[in-house]
């Protein structure tokens, strides 16, 4: 929501009026000088829009600020040439509306277009987080990163590495939105503040790190003829891709990384590409891998967590490089949602193995909720509902 800056106003004002976060105003605000605002400056207000109000018989501007829940000034903050002596019957004025519920639809296929769309409108409401994209898919569509909070620790998650798995994206997006209700609103998650973690973390997420092999998952082979008739070879002559775990060059995402890559590429034997366990003809040769790996070494990141799908297990280990601390966290993980921490899958090139093994950090592989992939969409609130202890502990641990 936007606000005109009048003389005598503050960023702490309408944190104090709107009942929002200082830090998160200020945020939202990035290239404006908070000690030196200029009259009729436009101000972001996060988690707020605004609503049209028709005026009644008997109206007055105090009567509907009080059954909005607002003070009167919030009324003309956001009506700044509102004349409140000549209200008239039929007239509309805006009215500040807080976000209070969710405005991600997480219970449904859920495609690239959808993802986009949902972090555009994430950051109109919530204009303190960052988005970026990280690079480019093989198709060309942009790999958005969102990032949340200001802190020194550096935490990231990221999902549908594999096509057929992409409910891990709606599961992400989920949580970042219920984050960012609870640091806006001020409310709790499982009787956690939130706050402090966005004062004390900077949380990257990628949600979609495989878009073109999503959408080939969800909405079938694109309309090109070449390459349709390319994927439907490869896809062993069926055009249902619901199987598909590659990305549009039929390469696995997971196992493109420079972690004893050849001993994954000996493990699986598939030497050409298709749905599943092909590793490309080299680590990194993928553009989506190349700006996993280039946005992991930029960030510098403190722990990692890859959403996978299925077999409530979670993978904490490679090649005994992981540190200490690892064994402690996961149990923390499994603690909060009964699923299993195991340390090895005994397999190689995947993304948590490079960053264990190059960082020597915490690096974790959560295979979300039980099944064949892709696991049906009735099981989304039964996935989020386990999963949420592990995106907070992620945090906090």
């Amino acid at each position: 929501m936007d606000v005109f800056v009048r003389q005598n106003d503050s960023l702490w004002y309408y944190s104090q009026l709107f009942k929002v976060n200082y830090q998160l105003i200020i945020d939202s605000n990035s290239r404006i000088d908070p000690l030196a605002l200029i009259i009729g400056q436009q101000i972001k207000v996060p988690g707020f829009t605004t609503t049209g109000y028709k005026i009644k018989r008997g109206d007055s501007l105090w009567a509907i600020a009080k059954s909005h829940n607002l003070s009167l000034d919030a009324i003309f903050l956001v009506n700044p040439k509102l004349n409140p002596n000549a209200l008239h019957v039929g007239q509309t004025i805006s009215v500040p509306l807080r976000i209070t519920w969710r405005l991600i639809q997480g219970n449904q296929e859920y495609d690239y277009g959808t993802m986009v769309t949902d972090v555009r409108r994430l950051k109109s409401i919530y204009p303190f987080i960052k988005t970026s994209p990280i690079g480019d898919s093989v198709l060309g569509k942009n790999i958005p990163e969102v990032m949340i909070g200001n802190g020194g620790k550096r935490v990231h998650y990221n999902g549908s590495f594999h096509a057929n798995e992409w409910i891990t994206t709606p599961v992400i997006m989920t949580f970042l939105n219920d984050y960012l209700l609870s640091v806006t609103n001020q409310t709790d998650i499982r009787g956690m503040s939130l706050l402090p973690f966005y004062q004390q973390t900077m949380l990257s997420i990628v949600p979609m790190v495989n878009p073109d092999g999503v959408d080939l998952v969800l909405k079938g082979a694109p309309a090109d003829e070449t390459l349709r008739g390319r994927l439907v070879e490869w896809n062993n002559g069926s055009e249902d891709f619901s199987g598909w775990k590659a990305n549009i060059n039929g390469v696995d995402l997971n196992d493109q990384f420079p972690a004893k890559w050849e001993l994954e590429q000996a493990r699986n034997n598939v030497t050409k590409p298709g749905p599943a366990n092909y590793s490309g003809e080299g680590p990194l040769t993928q553009p989506e891998a190349i700006a996993m790996a280039e946005l992991t070494r930029k960030r510098d990141f403190n722990r990692v967590l890859a959403f996978h799908t299925q077999g409530e297990v979670i993978y904490w280990g490679f090649e005994d490089m992981e540190p200490p601390e690892s064994e402690t966290i996961v149990n923390e993980f499994a603690r909060v949602s009964g699923y299993e921490p195991v340390k090895s899958a005994n397999s190689y090139a995947g993304y948590k193995d490079w960053y264990i093994q190059d960082w020597r950090r915490p690096g974790f592989t959560l295979e979300l909720g039980k099944g064949t992939n892709p696991l049906p969409i009735s099981q989304f609130d039964e996935i989020y509902q386990k999963s949420l202890g592990i995106f907070l502990a992620g945090l906090y641990m």
